[in-house]
């Protein structure tokens, strides 16, 4: 059991380039996990977990709406922005400059086998993290990702998720919204959830956030919450 995750912070990177980059580590896991099961001797199979920032995408689950992206394909290019239906869960949301997207490309079998277990957990970083800097957050029943004042008219989100596991590996992950433009929003029903608002750190607590802190403070409370070290 390998509790080791490579940590890689990517940057500023194309969300197509960045998705191949997803598939090529997903499957080296998927070969080692089936070399295992063909082999008398057992390696550890290998844990990922990328960092990056998206220029302007929206993307769309694969049981997603296409009719929530309020774009056309003109409309788009105006905008500077790319759209690409996925193989993740969930429906339709943005990426972009100023929010954080974490994509944890696990081996489950390293840790628990639970997928409901393991939403739970990237939602429980996520609002450890916020509550440093005195923002309280929590989850809507029904609805994944974190929310502030759910069951109110105010109610809005602040880091979508969205997940695809096979033999029990992972990719895909979180979007938290730190200094993003939510303007972006407006294009799409997030989530496919109507007349629930979206909201970032910058706009809760009227000031730029240092991101590189945030990410930092993310991962220390993955690493309570997996019992894993970065590396």
């Amino acid at each position: 059991m390998n509790k080791k995750i490579q940590l890689f912070d990517l940057g500023i990177k194309d969300y197509k380039a960045t998705w191949n980059y997803q598939e090529e580590l997903f499957k080296k896991i998927v070969d080692a996990k089936i070399s295992n099961r063909n082999s008398e001797v057992q390696e550890a199979t290998p844990n990922f977990f990328l960092y990056v920032e998206h220029p302007h995408v929206y993307t769309l689950g694969k049981s997603g709406d296409f009719s929530n992206l309020l774009l056309s394909e003109k409309q788009l290019e105006e905008k500077g922005a790319t759209f690409y239906k996925i193989n993740r869960g969930g429906d339709i949301t943005y990426h972009g400059p100023g929010q954080i997207v974490g994509y944890p490309i696990l081996d489950l079998e390293n840790f628990f086998t639970d997928i409901h277990k393991y939403l739970r957990f990237l939602e429980e970083a996520i609002i450890l993290t916020l509550a440093e800097y005195g923002l309280q957050t929590e989850r809507s029943p029904g609805e994944t990702g974190v929310w502030f004042d759910v069951g109110t008219p105010f109610a809005r989100k602040i880091c979508a998720l969205g997940v695809r596991a096979s033999r029990w590996v992972t990719m895909h992950g979180f979007a938290l919204n730190v200094n993003a433009d939510l303007g972006y929003f407006d294009n799409i029903i997030p989530c496919g959830i109507r007349g629930k608002a979206v909201t970032s750190m910058h706009v809760e607590l009227g000031r730029e956030i240092n991101e590189q802190e945030v990410k930092e403070k993310i991962l220390k409370h993955f690493s309570t919450l997996f019992e894993n070290s970065f590396i």
